[in-house]
């Protein structure tokens, strides 16, 4: 659980500097917030999320837009492989922080560490 609650820490944009946060966990599952814009050219923002783990190294990020939709995105071995959207999704890698890319503009920072199996 450490290596969860080292993962939400201090994060970097180009942009604008976000905070990922942890504010609960239960040893498996974790309450906190990402940084997420959920429109093409929409500024990075803090938002609520939730991290849930499954014991075959499946997790589900659910998402919480400002605009009131919430967002799952699906990992299989913490790689992002499907979401609850019919758009296009896509990903890189910067240093520990994993981008995530939902067409047309929605964008999502994820520590790699809070991906890692437990």
């Amino acid at each position: 659980m450490l290596r969860f609650a080292l993962a939400f820490s201090l994060l970097s944009s180009p942009v604008i500097a976000q905070v990922a946060t942890q504010s609960g966990t239960d040893g498996k599952n974790a309450l906190g917030t990402v940084p997420c814009a959920a429109t093409a050219g929409a500024s990075l923002q803090s938002c609520n999320a939730e991290l849930r783990r499954r014991d075959d190294g499946a997790a589900t990020l659910a998402v919480l837009l400002p605009t009131g939709e919430v967002r799952n995105i699906y990992f299989t071995n913490g790689i992002p492989d499907s979401s609850s959207s019919t758009s296009k999704l896509s990903y890189e890698t910067l240093g520990d922080i994993m981008v995530i890319f939902i067409e047309p503009g929605e964008v999502y920072e994820i520590p790699k560490a809070a991906l890692n199996s437990q």
